[in-house]
């Protein structure tokens, strides 16, 4: 991996902002933040990706009394101990312990009865990427994660909640056109409907930059094996910085009410291209993007290239993938939306949310197909289009596994 100066570019190329988008925000609400954070048991799961790890940095910037961190990742534990403890300005409490293991495993609960009870529980795992839907086999686990996973989480702290119960949501969930958005609307509808029995809360995300599995990651890993970068040309996505989304899940969690829907607020004109942002990072890099006609083409003239000459072989195209909207939204026409609360964030405010009942039916019928060899893609695509009205699935036949 090559090294640059992340924080930089974001600022300079990306997000044109030097301090984080939410800084005003965080200032008129620490005396409101730091009772509800110091001296709290917390539980993060997910802990060990991009969002959840810059949550845990904004959390102990405060005082927890304990951390608990579960992640599937045992290598990304292990960097995110030695991240936190390599840190300056980071509390970390006496009590941390990290577990490599899925909120899906039955020791998770143990976990949880073990370190228990939580004040604070705040959900970072799940399936993110529309690529996740290449087949019924993809589908069903990413079903699994996003959806059932989710549903046994808030069925076990029914009876005991923690003071917050925060789970992460997407932009892709506005107007679903995949898949992947189409689980997380749906994990917000559960989520909603048990938000009558506890305080619950979560976030729609722009991009965040550089975050693992990124495209945007994906430049810097392709130009550190000396391989070509490829991005579409024509989708054009919000970014923000990764510690601004470790900002936006710690206010969403701590200062919502309940039920409520966070997002960042931010100018349609501040959207980019992932081929911009590759024509960007190769200038500061200090080497010039040389447009290739194909796939093939860029991949031959990387192959052929002498190290640490100035042009690098780049290939854009126009998207023409399942699920890929060439826009991203947060919020739909259909929501009620309160703009003035909070000076870097909206919040979708939802007043009509399915009942438990309902959601257990549905839950039901979703795991009989879980749990059919028979169903289909088409069969599951099917469930989500009569649960959610504003479910539009784009299907191409092309899938982003067929790309560089």
């Amino acid at each position: 991996m090559i090294f640059f100066d992340q924080e930089a570019f974001i600022a300079t190329h990306i997000t044109g902002r030097t301090e984080s988008l939410f800084k005003a925000d965080l200032i008129n609400n620490q005396e409101n933040l730091q009772p509800e954070l110091d001296h709290k048991n917390v539980l993060v799961i997910g802990g060990a990706g991009t969002i959840g790890t810059h949550f845990i940095k904004s959390l102990l910037r405060f005082h927890p009394q304990s951390l608990t961190v579960v992640d599937i990742s045992e290598n990304g534990l292990a960097e995110l101990v030695r991240d936190l403890r390599s840190s300056v300005g980071i509390n970390i409490p006496g009590d941390f312990k990290t577990y490599p293991l899925s909120f899906g495993n039955k020791i998770f609960y143990k976990v949880c009865t073990e370190n228990g009870p939580f004040d604070i529980i705040a959900n970072f795992a799940a399936h993110k990427h529309v690529r996740s839907e290449k087949d019924v086999l993809s589908v069903k686990a990413m079903i699994e994660n996003n959806i059932l996973y989710n549903h046994h989480l808030l069925h076990a702290f029914k009876l005991n909640p923690p003071a917050h119960l925060f789970c992460v949501s997407t932009d892709k969930a506005t107007n679903p056109a995949n898949l992947m958005g189409a689980t997380k609307k749906y994990m917000e509808q559960i989520l909603l409907a048990y938000g009558n029995f506890m305080k619950v809360s979560t976030a729609r995300f722009a991009n965040v930059a550089f975050s693992q599995g990124s495209l945007l990651a994906g430049f810097l890993e392709r130009i550190s094996k000396n391989q070509p970068v490829s991005a579409p040309s024509d989708i054009r996505r919000y970014f923000i910085s990764p510690e601004e989304a470790g900002h936006l899940c710690l206010l969403a969690c701590v200062l919502s009410k309940s039920k409520d829907i966070f997002f960042p607020k931010l100018n349609p004109e501040s959207m980019k291209s992932f081929s911009e942002i590759s024509d960007r990072l190769i200038n500061w890099l200090g080497m010039r993007p040389a447009q290739c006609v194909s796939e093939g083409e860029a991949r031959e003239i990387a192959h052929k290239r002498n190290i640490g000459s100035g042009d690098y072989p780049v290939y854009y195209f126009e998207s023409d993938t399942t699920g890929e909207k060439l826009f991203e939204e947060f919020y739909s026409n259909f929501e009620t939306v309160d703009l003035h609360s909070f000076q870097s964030m909206g919040i979708i405010k939802n007043s009509s949310v399915p009942s438990i009942g309902l959601i257990e039916q549905q839950m039901e019928e979703l795991q009989n197909l879980l749990n059919s060899d028979s169903a289909s893609k088409t069969d599951i695509i099917n469930f989500f289009r009569r649960h959610l009205p504003l479910f539009d699935h784009i299907e191409t036949g092309h899938y982003l596994d067929e790309k560089m």
